[in-house]
């Protein structure tokens, strides 16, 4: 028996080990077969120009109130907090007159349909935790708007298929729609932020090249945030119409990082990055990637962990979270990616090859919450130079 014993466990081992290297050798095509759709692509219907105006189609919008993710506020380590309810959350810092954008990042992981249909609950779920830890850093804004949008499914970024461009076509209809409702919405001279994560940002930067560049409202952009998606510095910067934002005070200007512990393996975000087009028609190839180090709020460069003011650290379900103060450093690399150390605990969302990407912003919750309100603040001062 005990020999007949010590066989299962050989056999157990070698199918574990078999597993582990058929996964790290093909993990692109199992995750290609498990989210990519087999259907044909479906076209959305356009929403109508008049859509946003229903509150239902918001995450976040003034009007809301206590229910509304983005004006959550945690609390730091010694005081229990809620993601979900925003209970017993510490006091945020004092609201300044400015008005955010936020386009949450992709929430859709089902292979049934190339694009979220409105409603669907769990996407809507996750897409409420996202809001509440991504955008809730700009929670010193006067207005936060944080659209519902039909978002491309998780697999429309894992195949070259041309249904996949089809889907972010159709996402970035929505987006703009709420865009042009948000601009609609609030004062004419309301400084403003634009802010996204990972599909978010694809959509912001797509905003800043066909909306925002050469227009009026550049001239009342505080900041973009456009986290979480490789910029190369050389090819997509000078078409979209900003620096990148080389001060901390610098205002106008582009903010992006993304973010591996060590030892990295970004290999696969490398080759993806350099095997494709960027906004000038060029392969990005080995081009710099842009990199904002979120604790100094400057173009590259190296901030130790005791400057980081505070990470928000969530529990596994993503419903409860604290801020930890001085956990993670961070240091831009040549290649334009953001290293932050020893992989922080933060839960079990971690991508292959010590990947960060679902943490970007939580990372750096509160210099990002002191980043927009530093810039806000110049912003303001050089308007007031200005007059």
């Amino acid at each position: 028996m005990a020999k007949k014993f010590l066989y299962f466990i050989a056999f157990c081992i070698v199918i574990f080990v078999i597993g582990r290297i058929a996964y790290e050798m093909f993990q692109k095509e199992l995750a290609a077969f498990a989210l990519v759709p087999t259907s044909e692509f479906t076209p959305t219907v356009p929403m109508e120009s008049s859509a946003y105006q229903d509150p239902a189609l918001w995450y976040s919008r003034p009007g809301i109130g206590v229910t509304d993710p983005a004006r959550w506020q945690p609390a730091f380590a010694d005081t229990e907090s809620d993601l979900t309810t925003g209970a017993d959350a510490t006091t945020a810092a004092d609201v300044s007159d400015f008005a955010v954008f936020f386009i949450h990042p992709t929430s859709y992981l089902s292979r049934d349909n190339w694009n979220a249909p409105v409603g669907d609950e769990e996407a809507e779920r996750i897409a409420r935790i996202y809001v509440r830890g991504m955008a809730s850093p700009f929670n010193t804004a006067s207005e936060i708007w944080a659209p519902r949008y039909r978002q491309a499914t998780m697999g429309a970024f894992l195949t070259d298929a041309p249904e996949a461009e089809q889907a972010l076509d159709a996402a970035y209809a929505d987006v703009l729609e709420a865009y042009l409702y948000f601009l609609e919405s609030i004062d004419a001279d309301t400084p403003i932020v634009l802010a996204g994560h990972s599909q978010g940002s694809l959509h912001l930067l797509r905003l800043l090249r066909e909306e925002v560049k050469a227009s009026p409202d550049a001239d009342r952009l505080v900041a973009a945030y456009a986290i979480g998606w490789p910029i190369s510095v050389e090819f997509d910067l000078p078409e979209l119409g900003l620096d990148a934002c080389a001060t901390a005070a610098q205002t106008g200007c582009l903010i992006s990082w993304s973010s591996f512990a060590e030892p990295a393996d970004p290999s696969s975000v490398i080759e993806t990055y350099a095997s494709s087009t960027a906004f000038d028609g060029n392969l990005r190839g080995e081009s710099q990637i842009l990199c904002t180090n979120p604790i100094t709020g400057t173009f590259g460069g190296e901030a130790l962990a005791s400057a980081n003011l505070g990470t928000l650290v969530p529990d596994d379900t993503m419903s409860k979270g604290e801020l930890v103060q001085g956990s993670v450093p961070a240091r831009c690399d040549d290649r334009g990616l953001l290293l932050i150390g020893d992989p922080p605990d933060l839960g079990s969302y971690v991508l292959p090859g010590n990947n960060y990407h679902v943490y970007d912003i939580p990372l750096f919750w509160a210099n990002t919450q002191a980043d927009v309100t530093r810039r806000v603040g110049a912003f303001g001062q050089n308007a007031g130079a200005a007059n």
